[in-house]
Parts: C-alpha cells; sequence; structure tokens
C-alpha cells in the first residue's frame, strides 16, 4: 500500500503514533483539529495490544490495511478541514452503511458528523435507542468516549482482497466503565464484528467505504443498565437496528 510506505508517512509514524500516520510531522503543522490538538491514542493503543486477537506480521497486507483504518478513522474524527485529509480524496468520496445509498463529505457533515453517519438507522424516532438524528459530531464524542474513557479498539481480523478493492473483516472492542446517556456503566466489554470494502485510486486515496454491521449490537450491549433518566426501562423496544 503506498500510502502507509512513502519517506514522509514513515517520517510521521516515528514520530508519533505506531499504528496512525498524518498525525505530527511537518505535514500537520497546518492541521486544525477538532479539539485544538493531535489526539493521544496511548489508552487505545494499550488496549488494542492488550486485547486484539490477531499480530500481523510487518510489511504485511493485514497490517497495511489495519493502520490505513486506523488512520482513516483519525482523521475523519479529528480534522475539521476536509483539505487535510491525507487518507482519502474529499472530492470524490463517498460512505455508505448496510447498503444504503453512499453519501458524501458535505452529505456527512449535515447528518451531525462524528458517528452519526455510522449509526444511521431507518427506525422511528421514538424507537431509536441512539437518535443521530439530534446528536451532533460533539455530542456523540463524548457520549461514546465517556463510556469508554479507554477508548474503542479496532482490529482487521482478515483480509479479503488487496487494492484497489479492499475487503476486510474487523472487529470493534472496548470496557464500558463509564454512562452511556443515562445508562450506568457494566464494566462488560463490548465488541461487535462487521465488514468493510476500502476503494482507492491510483494515489492509493480512499474513495469509497462500504461498512456492514449491526449496530445493535454495540448499542444493546449499552443499554443494559437502567436508564436513571427515564422510568427505568429501555426506550427501545427491539435491538436489532441494523436496518
Amino acid at each position: 500500500m503506498a500510502a502507509a510506505t512513502t519517506a514522509v508517512a514513515v517520517a510521521e509514524a516515528s514520530e508519533g503514533d505506531k499504528y496512525r500516520i498524518y498525525i505530527y510531522g511537518e505535514g500537520e503543522k497546518n492541521t486544525k483539529w477538532r479539539y485544538g490538538a493531535p489526539p493521544n491514542y496511548d489508552l487505545v493503543n494499550k488496549l488494542f495490544e492488550e486485547g486484539r486477537t490477531k499480530v500481523w506480521p510487518a510489511g504485511s497486507l493485514e497490517e497495511k490495511v489495519q493502520n490505513l483504518v486506523k488512520t482513516w478513522e483519525m482523521e475523519m474524527f479529528h480534522k475539521t478541514c476536509w483539505d487535510d485529509y491525507k487518507t482519502l480524496d474529499p472530492s470524490n468520496y463517498t460512505l455508505s452503511l448496510n447498503g444504503r445509498k453512499g453519501i458524501t463529505l458535505e452529505e456527512k457533515r449535515l447528518l451531525g458528523g462524528g458517528y452519526n453517519s455510522l449509526l444511521q438507522t431507518s427506525l422511528p424516532e421514538k424507537y431509536r435507542c441512539y437518535n443521530p438524528a439530534i446528536e451532533t459530531a460533539d455530542s456523540s464524542h463524548k457520549a461514546f468516549t465517556t463510556a469508554f474513557p479507554r477508548g474503542f479498539a479496532l482490529e482487521v481480523l482478515h483480509v479479503y482482497s488487496g487494492p484497489p478493492v479492499i475487503v476486510y473483516k474487523f472487529r470493534h472492542w472496548g470496557f464500558m466503565e463509564g454512562p452511556f446517556q443515562g445508562h450506568p456503566p457494566t464494566g462488560e466489554k463490548i465488541e461487535f464484528y462487521g465488514m468493510a470494502v476500502f476503494q482507492v485510486d491510483e494515489m492509493m486515496k480512499v474513495v469509497k467505504v462500504e461498512f456492514f454491521y449491526d449496530r445493535g449490537e454495540l448499542l444493546g450491549a449499552l443499554l443494559k443498565g437502567a436508564n436513571s433518566e427515564s422510568s427505568g426501562t429501555l426506550s427501545c423496544p427491539f435491538l436489532n437496528t441494523a436496518s
């Protein structure tokens, strides 16, 4: 994967995060960060290293895909100016969830940014355990970082094809050690699995992302405890919310 092996990328990776590039270095001196400074991934990196089930050989396709996805996630959540994105082509980029029509970066912004585009649902609003229609990038970020104070780790379990169409299986996990929208922490490990397709151009920049997973695997586990902000029952009558 050329994007992860350039001299600039290697130099920047050596200065900071070992799984993500484009955070530190000369190339990021003018980057506009959502919270005023580059993010620190030390806690989630520790969680990842303690809980991963695969250790991919250095330089392998699996390692390169995993680092690309981690870097893409970092840029999407923490960089506020599209011109600062280096893993993707802002002018020719779409993202879709569970077969929906792809959305552009501008459409993602209109959805509230943050995690909202990854938690879309067709359920009526009164049945939504997490309602992306009313959350902002900041409120969604706060909700999940509060619930997972050590972060929500990602590993690539299998890569089925390499570029230009990268198909892979992934696992996300973390420990609910903080409350989530009125539901108390359980301390339990929460994890979910899914598939993704990343299409890249000749410059190794992502132009199309497709995710396939059941959002209910995540949300259902976060809503186990009685909601202190309501009558104590779940506001969601069913949690199979992949639709």
